[in-house]
């Protein structure tokens, strides 16, 4: 053994074999993994038995459904595909051209940001940092910070949420919440509506313990009205649907439904009485040194999102800064 070889006698743990049990779970099958990672079958079959001899457990099960990782090699399995990403970003960040940046930054959006954010962003840095790679993730905001905190984001865009140990935030922009409704209720975006009108028809809300549903929840408190509410939904592209075919009325953010108002599919004005608003901030660990490619992106997003609020086409949003100072 080398001086520098730090692993245990015996152990063989090796990149190919963490290729392997990650191939061969994101796919179930020896047969393709071995396809995609240009082996022959029995290859990938040997790396993956001299792992688990090597850890003295199995790491996969054989169902009708195909390989199935055991709860050690669910484990594992996300060990080794960080460890992949590291060492990818690693081999990224490495570049032999002095001033240039490079690396593979992972950026979260909310879901409701995506349509007006990821193209502008994409395009932006492919333009000023051709060395970067970009990987976008969406999701709601609770999923996307569990994925910051695991190490699986780089930055995201995170909603009324302060800085932790863990995380630091940068607010960014304020929006309001609008009540959507068929287009047939005449809703205009130039009169708000009172939250206890909107209260008065059934409604399609987000799911409990959802973070908009959180919003909507305070809001319903301040303004002492009770709900009539006929059902509930995670997707924010659903509750617009069910408000299409008339089982409610709904309560989303104003960028998540401009586009259905400007084709007249529904209609949507401002929650009043209270207002309620939403903070749109930048979310990054706080831990680590990071990376040029990260901060670059990270200047670039938030670049982003002003041009989007200056040039009105995130609708009915503010500067943080200069918002209104009351939320819900």
């Amino acid at each position: 053994m080398r001086a520098w070889d730090t692993r245990p006698e015996g152990s063989a743990m090796d990149v190919k074999q963490l290729k392997a049990i990650v191939t061969v779970a994101e796919v179930g099958s020896v047969t393709r993994a071995a396809e995609l990672l240009h082996l022959v079958q029995p290859a990938v079959t040997r790396q993956i038995r001299t792992l688990e001899q090597e850890l003295g457990v199995p790491l996969f099960e054989r169902t009708s459904q195909g390989m199935r990782p055991t709860s050690a090699g669910t484990i594992m399995v996300d060990r080794a595909r960080r460890a992949l990403g590291e060492l990818e970003r690693a081999r990224a960040e490495v570049r032999p051209t002095p001033g240039v940046v490079a690396g593979i930054v992972t950026v979260g959006l909310l879901e409701s940001t995506s349509d007006l954010l990821a193209g502008p962003l994409v395009s932006a840095v492919a333009r000023h940092h051709p060395g970067v790679q970009l990987r976008l993730m969406t999701a709601y905001s609770g999923h996307l910070q569990q994925w910051l905190d695991d190490g699986d984001l780089d930055l995201t865009l995170l909603y009324n949420l302060d800085s932790t140990p863990s995380l630091s935030a940068r607010p960014l922009v304020r929006e309001r919440l609008w009540a959507v409704a068929p287009a047939s209720a005449g809703l205009r975006a130039d009169r708000p509506v009172p939250f206890d009108e909107a209260a008065r028809h059934p409604l399609v809300m987000p799911t409990s313990g959802h973070a908009l549903r959180s919003l909507i929840d305070a809001a319903v408190a301040r303004a002492g009205v009770d709900l009539d509410v006929a059902v509930q939904s995670n997707s924010m592209r659903l509750q617009k649907q069910l408000v299409l075919a008339g089982q409610g009325w709904t309560v989303l953010p104003g960028l998540g439904i401009a586009e259905d108002v400007a084709q007249g599919t529904i209609s949507a004005a401002p929650l009043s009485e209270p207002d309620v608003w939403r903070s749109i901030i930048l979310g990054t660990p706080r831990s680590g040194r990071t990376p040029p490619a990260v901060d670059v992106v990270a200047r670039e997003l938030v670049r982003q999102v002003d041009l989007a609020v200056s040039q009105g086409r995130w609708p009915s949003a503010v500067q943080e800064t200069d918002g209104p100072a009351d939320r819900a």
